[in-house]
């Protein structure tokens, strides 16, 4: 019987939903009634369905995200809260990562901005990309104690591979000029090459003077509002219901 070597290789081969399916098959005797074709068919979807299974739970993993069961599908559509289904639902698509496109989040506090960014990494994850999520200052200390033990351009790298990174809560406190700066730096690398999300109390319209340094700020500006979607998220805070979607 070849079947023994046959597993064998495929464990070799780290085949192990094709393994696993290919074994039950073995037990099953309605399987002859089946073509080969189909057999082999159902095996490699097996293996597939498997593949991306762990590949999204490695990228949810990764992504780090601050609500990890944030999904478009639990957004709440009520009126006041002008939430636009349609183009909720094209961003859906995750067409606009792959265009290297941006989304900027913008409300007052509570309004779920956090939610719906983590939905859409969600959704990324799901759909193949890579994401991570970090508050504005978080990711700022990271910079700052990067550049203090030489792994700055490192840490930079890897900012800049990122398919989609969420910033939350950025312009809680003023800038500073270190701030200011790793920002650009990370918006520079990201330019055109990979997607971001920034959520915001501040209206877009005051992120220029938050910023202060006018040719910085016109810089950081350009990178970032050049090509998002803003959505301005309004109605009452969402933090005194059950649910915050």
């Amino acid at each position: 019987m070849l079947r023994e070597p046959t597993r064998e290789k495929l464990v070799e081969l780290r085949l192990d939903a094709f393994e696993k399916a290919w074994a039950q098959q073995q037990e099953n005797p309605e399987i002859d009634r089946l073509g080969f074709d189909e057999r082999l068919a159902l095996l490699v979807d097996a293996e597939c369905l498997d593949r991306h299974n762990k590949r999204l739970a490695r990228n949810l993993r990764e992504a780090k995200l601050r609500i990890g069961q944030a999904c478009l599908e639990d957004l709440d559509y009520a009126p006041a809260r002008k939430l636009d289904k349609k183009r909720i639902h094209e961003l859906a698509t995750c067409r606009w990562i792959a265009e290297h496109h941006n989304v900027v989040l913008t409300g007052p506090t509570g309004a779920g901005k956090t939610y719906l960014a983590c939905a859409l990494a969600q959704q990324a994850c799901r759909q193949g990309y890579r994401a991570l999520y970090r508050r504005a200052s978080r990711l700022f200390d990271e910079l700052t104690l990067a550049r203090a033990d030489g792994s700055y351009p490192r840490l930079l790298n890897r900012l800049a591979r990122i398919d989609l990174l969420v910033i939350d809560d950025w312009g809680l406190a003023a800038a500073s000029d270190i701030e200011r700066r790793d920002l650009l730096e990370v918006m520079e690398d990201r330019d055109g090459n990979r997607s971001t999300i920034m959520t915001s109390q501040l209206p877009i319209e005051k992120w220029h003077d938050h910023l202060g340094d006018p040719t910085v700020a016109d810089a950081i500006c350009d990178r970032l509002l050049h090509r998002a979607h803003r959505i301005v998220l309004q109605g009452p805070s969402r933090r005194k219901e059950p649910t915050r979607s």
